[in-house]
């Protein structure tokens, strides 16, 4: 399986910065700004986003949660091999805030449906936005565009896009394989 990089460590940390500055541009002082990372992948752009925003842009006090997906998706029932749940950690009312999902890549779309489901349970949200760091736009079968976006990939249908993070993979890349 070949593989061809799209995003280097430097290439990533770039654009995370990026991310950070527009938010805060929409955002400011976060006072009723919630960021949701969808489980699992987008708990990491999501911690690295809050890292970010307090530890390097002063941001005092960004609440972050994560969102576990699985049993809202539309296809949980069709898979043949059983699923793994993630954890779902909110711990604080979502009642009237402002919610900023964030994901790694958007393929589909389908996911991000799942979560508008799932955040219902939790409260009725101001407003949604959703922050991808890889945006497939030729892929969608939903009309769900991201708000903030790293960097859009063209990419075929078989071919895939890879995230990876030093927490867990020993480097922040991104390949297409």
């Amino acid at each position: 399986m070949s593989q061809k990089i799209l995003l280097t460590s430097h290439e990533v940390n770039i654009i995370l910065h990026r991310l950070a500055c527009q938010l805060i541009e929409n955002h400011l002082d976060f006072k009723d700004t919630i960021l949701i990372g969808l489980q699992p992948r987008g708990s990491y752009v999501a911690q690295r986003m809050k890292q970010l925003l307090e530890q390097e842009y002063n941001v005092p006090e960004v609440p972050l949660g994560f969102l576990d997906i699985t049993f809202f998706r539309d296809d949980f029932r069709r898979s043949d091999k059983p699923l793994e749940a993630n954890k779902t950690q909110i711990d604080f009312l979502v009642e009237n805030k402002n919610i900023v999902f964030i994901d790694d890549v958007l393929y589909t779309g389908r996911s991000i449906r799942s979560a508008l489901t799932a955040i219902q349970s939790f409260g009725r949200p101001a407003s949604i936005e959703l922050l991808v760091l890889i945006d497939r736009r030729f892929s969608r079968h939903l009309p769900i565009q991201p708000d903030y976006r790293g960097r859009q990939v063209d990419a075929i249908n078989n071919e895939k896009v890879k995230v990876t993070w030093k927490e867990n993979e020993g480097e922040d890349s991104v390949y297409l394989t």
